[in-house]
């Protein structure tokens, strides 16, 4: 099943995989709408034991505004944990792609607000007055966002253990993929051009690199792991953290 906003690209795609043999459902879907995501949900069911859920919708800010942003990325993951929460089969998982962003949040949010960035419902996530104060930054409510993705899978992972099944996320750093490719063109293109640069792999992430990760979360070789972000960034984060400590 892929099921994206729709348009000739999610044809186009599901095309190209029947045309490799894959037996492929495509389904439009909008993740900042609950209704929309419950059907999904629902038609997905539907069509037999739902056993693998990779969440990968997600704008940059070099592609949307800090209202869009919040939206898709950070209430889109809060409506799929719930919706697929009622329909995963036991024995299931899910992976939900985040970002290395998010742990630059991690010396910014208080306790209290990571306890409740990670558990609001998602009908207030968007009304928590440090989540309103990024609306005039793209930049921070990317980073808001994704971090909110890492604590609501962490959150989740109790409540989906009691159906057997187990949800985990990735934190990939920049991916060539055109999420990429407008963050390289984009305001900070030679900041994030940098930062690869500066990274211990030294170069940007293909989709094979996060697609590897993501099958090892859902695999069986992953069955002792639930509720944990995976960091797949090239070194990212440990070189910024070494930076800072002056090491």
């Amino acid at each position: 099943m892929l099921a994206d906003l729709g348009g000739p690209g999610l044809e186009s795609l599901g095309t190209a995989l029947r045309a490799e043999g894959h037996e492929i459902e495509t389904r439009p879907v909008d993740v900042g709408d609950r209704a929309s995501v419950a059907a999904l949900g629902r038609y997905c069911g539907g069509l037999g034991r739902v056993v693998s859920v990779v969440h990968t919708a997600g704008v940059s800010p070099a592609q949307a505004s800090a209202e869009r942003i919040l939206r898709v990325d950070l209430l889109g993951v809060a409506h799929m944990i719930d919706e697929f929460g009622s329909v995963i089969a036991p024995g299931a998982a899910a992976v939900v792609i985040a970002s290395m962003a998010g742990h630059r949040m991690l010396s910014r949010l208080s306790p209290e607000q990571e306890q409740a960035l990670g558990r609001t419902p998602a009908e207030e996530l968007l009304d928590l007055p440090f989540v309103r104060s990024t609306v005039d930054s793209a930049r921070e409510a990317y980073w808001m966002a994704k971090r909110g993705d890492q604590l609501q899978v962490q959150a989740a992972a109790a409540v989906w253990a009691a159906r057997g099944a187990r949800i985990n996320s990735i934190s990939p750093g920049v991916v060539a993929t055109p999420m990429g490719a407008a963050e390289l063109a984009g305001p900070r293109a030679d900041q994030v051009r940098a930062a690869i640069a500066g990274s211990p792999a030294g170069r940007i992430a293909s989709p094979d690199d996060i697609a590897a990760a993501a099958a090892f979360l859902l695999g069986p070789e992953a069955l002792y792991i639930t509720g944990t972000d995976l960091l797949v960034d090239g070194g990212g984060t440990a070189r910024r953290a070494r930076a800072s400590a002056g090491a």
